[in-house]
């Protein structure tokens, strides 16, 4: 067979994908070392929660930060967000920059 795969390898379907990941899931976050006291993913586990998890590259881009900078979970999660509010024109106190908002209040 070895000898004549030239002959019929070109019949086997052969997927375009080799590897297909699996669905993340909180179990796995928390392995990860993605929760806290602040953010605690044990409820979530205990619940039975069927969604599949953080948001890959938030998760991601937090495990970045960790690593990069050597802080904690709760520390690299706050970075990630001042640095998510930053992009989307937000101040850090959670307010918009817009100068053309109007809010009532």
């Amino acid at each position: 067979l070895y000898l004549t795969r030239t002959r019929w390898i070109y019949l086997i379907p052969i997927p375009n994908y080799v590897y297909d990941r699996l669905p993340s899931s909180f179990s796995r976050d928390v392995e990860s070392g993605l929760s806290s006291s602040d953010f605690d993913l044990s409820t979530n586990i205990a619940a039975g929660d069927s969604r599949q998890g953080l948001d890959p590259r938030g998760k991601r881009e937090v495990q970045i930060i960790m690593k990069s900078r050597r802080v904690g979970f709760d520390e690299a999660r706050r970075i990630y967000t001042e640095q998510t509010f930053a992009i989307n024109n937000i101040g850090a106190d959670g307010r918009p920059r817009d100068p053309k908002l109007v809010s009532f209040s």
